[in-house]
């Protein structure tokens, strides 16, 4: 059986809910339609309450990407209180860091820099000024992967909302898990206004 951070290409698929304080979505492989994994907020009852009194984007959150419900993480998104430039780390699921991504504070189209654990920057997350098609680049430009709602294999009907999205990395790039942690932290942690 595949591993999910073997996955090239994955549809992220929110869970709809009324209220809701957290958000869950659902990891699918475009191929099988399969859940293969799922990507859940995990934040504490005091952070619920502030959220209805401060909105989430000046709170901290933590996310688990996990290969299903009630199964430990194989990634673990961490995003410290921040309010012009937003440092979210990532670590595996025995909690070392596999690194971690600090946003811009002037972009067009949105994005974040990608770094490795001794801090040096080895990607660029790209969004255009539409503000829900982004692309991973290195450093020399060569495109590693892209997050995008515009992808028809999986039903155009699914893409009526911004938390629903297709991650597709490149065939021969390395860093599969922090590119997928990248492109949830693009919604969960980056996009969200509320």
């Amino acid at each position: 059986m595949k591993h999910l951070l073997d996955y090239r290409r994955v549809f992220v698929r929110e869970r709809l809910g009324m209220l809701k304080l957290t958000d869950a979505y659902d990891l699918v492989d475009p191929e099988s339609k399969a859940v293969i994994g799922i990507a859940a907020e995990n934040v504490g009852g005091w952070i619920k309450f502030g959220r209805l009194l401060l909105g989430r984007s000046f709170l901290p959150t933590r996310i688990d990407i996990s290969p299903g419900e009630n199964r430990p993480p194989v990634l673990v998104l961490k995003r410290n209180v921040g309010f012009l430039r937003k440092t979210v780390t990532v670590f595996d699921g025995s909690g070392a860091q596999f690194g971690y991504f600090k946003s811009k504070v002037f972009s067009f189209g949105g994005g974040f820099l990608v770094f490795s654990p001794d801090h040096l920057q080895f990607a660029d997350v790209k969004g255009d000024w539409k503000g829900w098609n982004f692309k991973f680049v290195d450093n020399a430009g060569q495109e590693m992967g892209l997050v995008t709602k515009k992808w028809a294999g999986f039903g155009k009907e699914l893409f009526t909302s911004a938390d629903n999205y297709i991650v597709e990395i490149k065939e021969g790039t390395a860093n599969n898990a922090l590119l997928l942690a990248a492109a949830i932290a693009i919604d969960t942690v980056f996009k969200e206004k509320k």
